[in-house]
């Protein structure tokens, strides 16, 4: 006679326990996601990868090197069309603030519009800095990169910005700005670069790198950009230039004088 088969039930879990079950699952998978991420190949990330642009952006790089062999430059700006904007020698413009502020300083504009991290990386790469000794060098630079990277991506093409002209001109001081606020108030951006300003902070190291945010003084009380500073929301006014070089001038004195 055939024996009786016997019926495997699973066991009741006590309704308590189910919670903690899909925690443990959920914690599982965030581990895995989180891992791959993080495995992602550096050489996907354009923001790290030196690259040229065409036109007369070579002969704004060709100008530069021919700068770089004129003469002292103790104070170097480096970046995109913001820091360009300071050479616009239009009636009461920018280059009046700059004037007053850095011409005696024996500075130099290494900035050009449209500019991501990787074109200044190719452009140290190919000679920009070779031959001159800055006391310092003020970095601000990322803001054209944050449609077509992640913040992630960004900080690091910031940061390798920031090793290459540290290794490249070692006796040189590095002021990294922040990168500027953009936008209206309620536009995503405005987390995106927050999100880069905070990986970038830390490379901070209280000698020879000092970040700084003054992004605050460019916003109303209530969190909005004036037209007045930024007539587009991107690109500063000249009163925007003066709020910048007023910010900026106790840590930027402090790093010249060795302090």
């Amino acid at each position: 006679m055939p024996r009786p088969c016997r019926i495997l039930h699973e066991p009741t879990l006590p309704s308590s326990f189910l919670p903690r079950r899909a925690f443990i699952l959920t914690g599982l998978l965030a581990a895995v996601l989180g891992s791959s991420a993080s495995a992602q190949d550096p050489a996907s990330n354009t923001a790290l990868q030196p690259e040229p642009r065409e036109g007369a952006w070579i002969k704004m790089h060709e100008a530069f090197l021919e700068r770089a062999k004129q003469g002292p430059v103790d104070l170097l700006f480096l970046g995109d069309s913001i820091t360009a904007g300071w050479g616009n020698r239009s009636a009461r413009g920018p280059a009046t603030v700059w004037d007053r502020h850095y011409g005696p300083r024996h500075a130099a504009n290494f900035g050009i519009g449209g500019d991501r991290t990787q074109h200044v990386l190719w452009r140290l790469e190919h000679g920009e800095v070779d031959g001159i000794k800055p006391k310092v060098a003020v970095v601000m630079i990322g803001t054209n990169n944050v449609h077509a990277n992640t913040p992630a991506e960004v900080a690091e093409g910031i940061t390798a910005i920031v090793k290459t002209l540290r290794a490249k001109l070692p006796e040189t001081k590095v002021l990294l700005l922040a990168v500027f606020p953009r936008g209206p108030k309620d536009d995503r951006v405005r987390d995106r670069i927050k999100a880069i300003n905070a990986r970038i902070a830390p490379l901070d190291d209280g000698k020879t790198v000092k970040y700084l945010d003054i992004g605050d003084r460019f916003l109303e009380p209530d969190g909005t950009l004036s037209r007045e500073i930024m007539p587009d929301l991107l690109h500063l006014s000249t009163k925007g230039y003066h709020i910048w070089a007023d910010a900026m001038e106790p840590t930027l004195w402090r790093m010249l004088e060795g302090k």
